[in-house]
């Protein structure tokens, strides 16, 4: 049964040095998983940026089918899903139809199933905190914005710890540090 761990703050506020910090304490074989499409060159750079970052993981690019991806990572492998932010965003957007709150909790519970019941040691989660804005604007804004909290919710329901992100400082918030849940 994977230990989960669940990475949450706004953006570039320090999720994924934190996360890759965290798990190259790790001895074991470490696989990142990353959801981001490639879209334009200068996304391609930074993409480039971050893989040169990680030399010895094993890095897999997925934007959609992370449930197979979870499946064919080998046991006791220490893995950074980074980051359901993005793998929402492409569930929308590859959809071939209008999805619902409960498609995404599905989708999500599935997922995290998969993750728990697999025999990787640990996994780091990395998503996006988007419920401290404004209300967005469009639609497409709104729904997006809820389908990713309705997403967060369950992840951090399935972990054994979870932490904030403010200007790179990590704050734990599960289990907290006062042991009141």
């Amino acid at each position: 049964m994977a230990r989960i761990i669940f990475v949450t703050g706004g953006c570039r506020s320090g999720k994924s040095r934190f996360a890759l910090e965290q798990a190259n304490k790790n001895e074991e074989e470490k696989y990142f998983i990353a959801t981001c499409p490639r879209i334009d060159p200068e996304m391609d750079e930074r993409i480039e940026l971050h893989r040169q970052e990680r030399k010895d993981w094993n890095t897999i690019e997925e934007e959609l089918d992370l449930v197979n991806v979870i499946g064919s990572i080998p046991k006791d492998s220490i893995v950074l899903l980074d980051c359901l932010s993005l793998w929402v965003n492409n569930l929308m957007y590859h959809s071939s139809k209008n999805l619902t709150q409960e498609d995404i909790k599905r989708i999500s519970i599935e997922l995290g199933n998969r993750i728990s019941d697999s025999k990787i040691r640990i996994v780091y989660i990395v998503t996006n905190e988007v419920g401290m804005g404004l209300v967005p604007e469009t639609k497409e804004g709104r729904l997006y914005r809820d389908f990713l909290g309705i997403c967060n919710q369950i992840f951090s329901s399935f972990s054994e710890e979870a932490y904030f992100l403010i200007s790179g400082i990590p704050i734990q918030i599960k289990p907290s540090p006062s042991g009141i849940q």
